[in-house]
C-alpha cells in the first residue's frame, strides 16, 4: 500500500498517515484542525513486513484500512503528558 505521511506544524511530533497523497476526507474535521497546517514530509510503500521505526506497519495498515488515517504521537510528547497527569507514571 502507497502511504503518504504529513507532519504537523501545529503540533510538534504529530504525524499523519494517509493511504492517499492530499485526500484528507476520512480525517474527522476536529482531528484536521487541532493539527493546523500538514505538509507532506514522506511517501513509501508499506506491508506488514516492512519496519518502521515508531509504528507497527500492521497497526498503520489497519487503520489506514478501517479508519482513512493513522496519527502517529511522537513517544516522548505522550511520556510527557502521562508524568503531567501522573508524577508517578513512571515509578
Amino acid at each position: 500500500m502507497d502511504v503518504f505521511v504529513y507532519r504537523s506544524n501545529k503540533k510538534n511530533g504529530y504525524y499523519l498517515y494517509l493511504a492517499e497523497k492530499d485526500n484528507f476526507s476520512g480525517v474527522p474535521e476536529g482531528l484536521i484542525s487541532a493539527l493546523g497546517t500538514l505538509d507532506l514530509t514522506l511517501e513509501f510503500k508499506l506491508d506488514a513486513a516492512r519496519k518502521l521505526a515508531k509504528e507497527d506497519p500492521e497497526a498503520v495498515l489497519n487503520n489506514l484500512r478501517q479508519n482513512g488515517y493513522h496519527l502517529q504521537i511522537n513517544d516522548q510528547l505522550l511520556s510527557e503528558q502521562a508524568l503531567a497527569l501522573n508524577p508517578n507514571f513512571l515509578n
